[in-house]
């Protein structure tokens, strides 16, 4: 099963300082965590990040789990060179009822990581072989970045963003689930709209769209 995990507000450490880790980083900092890296070397990516306060950096190295328990996190994640170490980070944490992810086990971690074709952190799309060959998954993901660049659009991308502005106002003024999911249908086969985004008209769309929420009953 493929979820999206909820990160907003959460607290996530990511154990190790390099290429591994650096990934493991750039694929939940856009998520509205706060993110620690702990490790007593780190790549250049990772410095300027924690130089632009984007992510907390804490040097030392790691020989056992006591920054767990110091630090709480709602979610670890080792990507060492020490299996022994990174074996250790997730029997401790599923102890404490914490989630945990080792690059070099998924077989024991809490999930797996699919490999993510990504637009503009609006649409995402998983290449999944349910943690048996994740070498495959970025191979076959690499292979099929192009075709769904052909297939989604700017134009989709704009309508997701006027969609997401308008749910967040439906739900104060369309009382029901069901009402609120026919005016954002309405809205998605709206010829006006879609005729003004492809004009690039992104403003004069999204007022159409607030115009329609308006005038639903």
């Amino acid at each position: 099963m493929i979820v999206d995990l909820n990160l907003q507000d959460k607290k996530i450490i990511v154990i190790g300082g390099g290429n591994e880790a650096q990934k493991r980083v750039n694929s939940i900092i856009n998520q509205g965590c706060n993110i620690t890296v702990i490790s007593d070397s780190v790549n250049s990516q990772i410095s300027k990040l924690s130089k632009a306060k984007k992510i907390t950096l804490k040097k030392q190295k790691i020989s056992d789990t006591k920054f767990l328990s110091e630090l709480k996190p709602n979610l670890v994640i080792t990507t060492t060179n020490d299996r022994k170490i990174n074996q250790k980070i997730i029997n401790d944490a599923k102890k404490e009822k914490i989630m945990a992810y080792s690059s070099d086990n998924p077989d024991d971690s809490d999930f797996s990581n699919p490999a993510i074709i990504d637009f503009e952190n609006m649409i995402q799309i998983a290449i999944f072989t349910g943690g048996r060959s994740p070498a495959m998954s970025k191979k076959i993901k690499d292979r099929s970045e192009k075709l769904f660049k052909k297939i989604i659009t700017k134009e989709d991308i704009a309508q997701i963003k006027i969609q997401n502005k308008i749910r967040d106002m439906a739900k104060e003024t369309i009382s029901t689930q069901e009402q609120r999911r026919e005016c954002l249908r309405s809205i998605i086969s709206d010829n006006e709209i879609d005729q003004l985004i492809k004009d690039k008209q992104f403003k004069k769309a999204e007022k159409r769209a607030i115009t329609i929420l308006r005038n639903w009953k």
